[in-house]
């Protein structure tokens, strides 16, 4: 089975195995999904992310998730907001707050995938990819 948007079948992926308490999730490897995983753990959504090499010439993105005291996953809730077919374009004034500030937007911007609060510092809009908290 092949998914056409790659990056919702990342989160949806890292979603899944938060609520199956998996130490791990393997993802298809992207640029995109290799950027938004270092966002994840530079904001401390997962422990770390590892690059594997296929046989068949594909990789693998390795996503190690993080787990706090009490077993409870630190992605609490990870949602697509710009798909393919319903594009989302924010400016940098009009950056989404997610969670009143407990949250993490993330876009797509001239200057790379960065967070919306870095957006927001180098004055750049962008695709709203997702929002996680």
């Amino acid at each position: 089975m092949s998914a056409t948007d790659l990056i919702a079948d990342m989160l949806t992926r890292i979603r899944n195995a938060n609520m199956a308490k998996f130490e791990k999730v393997d993802v298809v490897l992207t640029k995109m999904n290799q950027s938004l995983a270092d966002i994840l753990k530079e904001e401390g959504y997962i422990r770390n992310f590892k690059v594997l090499t296929g046989d068949n010439g594909f990789g693998t993105l390795r996503l190690y998730l993080k787990y706090d005291e009490q077993d409870r996953p630190v992605i609490n809730g990870i949602r697509r907001e710009s798909r393919s077919g319903l594009r989302n374009y924010v400016s940098h004034e009009s950056i989404p707050v997610v969670r009143n500030g407990l949250g993490t937007s993330i876009l797509s911007t001239s200057k790379g995938v960065v967070t919306g609060e870095k957006a927001a510092k180098l004055h750049v809009g962008g695709e709203y990819i997702c929002s996680v908290w």
